[in-house]
């Protein structure tokens, strides 16, 4: 067994049952370190491109990394992956808590499942047991809901991945649920699992991992631990977690509002940090190994309705949940939070089309006919409720919106596709670009369709100017370089981007606990090559030219900021045009936006260039070749 690995890899033929183990394949690990690297290269590997994703041909691969559940900083992420319903593209998402962690002290590095089970199933494992068990009393039960019978049924120190009814329905923007509110949200994994009639997973081990140097590993963690403990940020972060950036992004005029229409949310003080402390909040809660606890356990408490306990509301929920939707009181949110994670769906994509149909509503392109009688206003907590049912369930007109809100406008038109602010299918997070061009420029190009985490850049706007887009592309493939990283290796990055532990460091606990001796410009190599796959992939798929793709919508260039702080503000077509441009030469790619045999092969792609090249794909080489600069060896002056 390979240092970090648990040495086992489950194929699981769900049509038949077939449940085959074999050896992980550690070189496989060594080249691609794990989790959303190593899916990238599996799903590029063995799904047809014409396979449908929500068909038997598609893989749905979970995956723990090489570093999670060792002991170490943010050491607690599973990843999951398929190819994704929402973009017809390379998806994965992944999660904390300690799902992950379980599963390697089982034993296993590594779930593939294939085909489609002719009845709804679930995964046991214990350690060498390994079975798949009905999940008939299971299904149609809410995700939170499932997770809470699984324990009873199993036991407590089970660690249990559950889908709610959307996924079960096939509402695209599904997502996966563990410990009570830890969600893989993004690309619709959980309708994958869904489609497989995959209603849970749940895992027990009582193995170790094996480590290259403990001595090493415990003295490095050590250290940080002490140093992390005084850091200005633990503070702030332990008490109100991600709901700390709530007041930011307003006063910096980045919260989408009411549908992205403005950046300035008149009610903030009512959904902020503070109001979820005060009025929310029940205790702290962290995942496996982590002592910054940023987790933050709840109830919302709403006359005439049940009171119900989740973790969260996290930014991304609250701005989306929140302000996106004009919600005016925290315990709104927080129920519409419930809501979503019990239902099964992505809070993110959830809360942009719940915004979507309201200005669609507003606008009077649907209608109460539409909506069984029901109204879809601004703030109404009791609007969500009912639409969101109708979504979960695709009944009328919520078939259309179960899609996503880029399906949605295409069934709708009447010029809504301008204001349904998605890129490539997936909706944006929490986070407008019209002030912050990196920003919107990380969302045209994310690989999965629009999603912060594939390079946050907003404090790098701040720190180096608004209003240019000039460097705004080098800043953006650095990222994309080195926040990939995180997502292979199966820890948090919050560590990095709080608590200001190098990407450098991480190199080296990587190498403690493996004893490759990994180089941080070997690391970056491997982050830009699983980056150049997944573009492959999705060209693959959609048979087009990538620059197609990478637009924003209207909204995001012709509409300037109306109100706020950001007043006046905003991108023009030509500087989108511009940021396009220089972000395909910072990677070495074709004006058209597609990757170059040079920068292929330069990343041992040749095989990907080959299958770009017979489909008449492949960029044209640029004037100069390589270029020196793609982005690992740029460093923003913000870092």
């Amino acid at each position: 067994m390979a240092n970090g690995l648990a040495g086992t890899t489950l194929r699981i033929n769900l049509t038949n049952g077939e449940i085959k183990r074999e050896p992980t394949d550690a070189e496989l690990f060594r080249q691609w370190y794990g989790g959303r690297s190593v899916i990238a290269k599996i799903l590029y590997d063995e799904v047809p491109r014409d396979a449908d994703p929500l068909g038997p041909e598609n893989l749905f691969i979970v995956n723990v990394g090489i570093m999670s559940g060792c002991f170490i900083p943010g050491g607690a992420k599973i990843e999951f992956g398929s190819v994704s319903p929402l973009t017809n593209g390379h998806g994965d998402s992944n999660m904390g808590g300690h799902l992950g962690p379980e599963l390697k002290f089982a034993g296993y590095d590594m779930i593939i499942f294939s085909g489609i089970s002719p009845q709804p199933v679930f995964i046991y494992i214990d350690n060498d047991t390994v079975e798949l068990r009905d999940a008939a009393k299971y299904w149609g039960q809410g995700s939170l809901d499932c997770e809470a019978q699984f324990k009873e049924d199993l036991g407590e120190d089970f660690e249990i991945a559950t889908i709610g009814p959307a996924a079960e329905n096939g509402v695209l923007f599904s997502c996966i649920t563990h410990d009570f509110g830890r969600q893989a949200g993004r690309t619709g994994q959980g309708t994958v699992m869904g489609s497989k009639k995959l209603k849970a997973i749940a895992v027990r081990g009582s193995r170790s991992i094996k480590v290259h140097d403990i001595a090493a590993l415990k003295k490095q963690v050590g250290d940080i631990v002490v140093r992390t403990q005084d850091h200005p940020n633990m503070e702030p972060w332990q008490k109100y977690g991600t709901a700390f950036f709530i007041q930011w992004a307003n006063s910096n005029a980045v919260i989408p509002t009411y549908n992205f229409k403005t950046t300035h949310y008149e009610h903030i003080d009512k959904i902020d940090g503070d109001q979820l402390i005060e009025k929310c909040l029940i205790t702290h809660k962290a995942c496996f190994g982590c002592w910054m606890n940023c987790g933050k356990y709840t109830k919302a408490v709403i006359p005439g309705k049940p009171e119900v306990y989740l973790e969260g509301p996290e930014y991304e929920t609250a701005a989306l949940c929140g302000a996106n939707i004009g919600m005016q009181d925290i315990n709104h949110v927080a129920y519409i939070n419930w809501l979503l994670d019990n239902l099964g769906m992505d809070t993110m994509s959830g809360g942009g089309v719940i915004a979507f149909a309201m200005e669609c509503f507003e606008r009077g392109f649907i209608t109460e006919k539409d909506l069984e009688g029901h109204t879809l206003k601004w703030g109404s907590v009791d609007d969500v409720e009912h639409f969101m049912d109708m979504v979960a369930h695709k009944r009328g007109i919520g078939a259309y919106f179960a899609r996503g809100s880029k399906q949605a406008a295409q069934k709708i038109g009447k010029g809504s596709e301008k204001f349904a602010m998605q890129v490539k299918g997936q909706e944006m997070s929490g986070y407008d670009g019209r002030w912050a061009p990196g920003m919107l420029l990380s969302y045209m190009t994310a690989d999965i369709g629009a999603h912060h985490n594939r390079s946050w850049t907003i404090t790098v706007d701040l720190a180096e100017g608004r209003e240019t887009v000039e460097d705004r592309a080098k800043i953006v493939v650095y990222l994309q370089h080195i926040r990939p990283l995180f997502d292979a290796w199966c820890i948090c990055r919050l560590f990095w981007g709080e608590l200001d532990i190098t990407p450098e460091e991480n190199v080296e606990t990587l190498n403690h606990i493996t004893g490759w001796g990994v180089t941080m410009e070997e690391a970056l190599r491997t982050a830009e090559r699983t980056w150049n796959l997944t573009r492959c992939h999705y060209l693959e798929r959609h048979k087009a030219d990538g620059r197609i793709f990478d637009y924003p919508p209207a909204r995001s260039y012709e509409d300037k900021i109306p109100s706020g702080p950001g007043k006046g503000k905003g991108v023009s077509k030509e500087q989108v045009e511009q940021l396009l441009d220089d972000y395909y030469a910072a990677r070495g790619w074709a004006n058209n936006g597609n990757p170059t045999r040079e920068v292929l092969e330069d990343l041992g792609l040749g095989y990907a260039a080959d299958s770009l090249e017979k489909i008449g794909l492949l960029g044209e080489p640029i004037p100069g070749g390589i270029p020196s600069v793609r982005g690992e060896k740029y460093k923003p002056k913000a870092f």
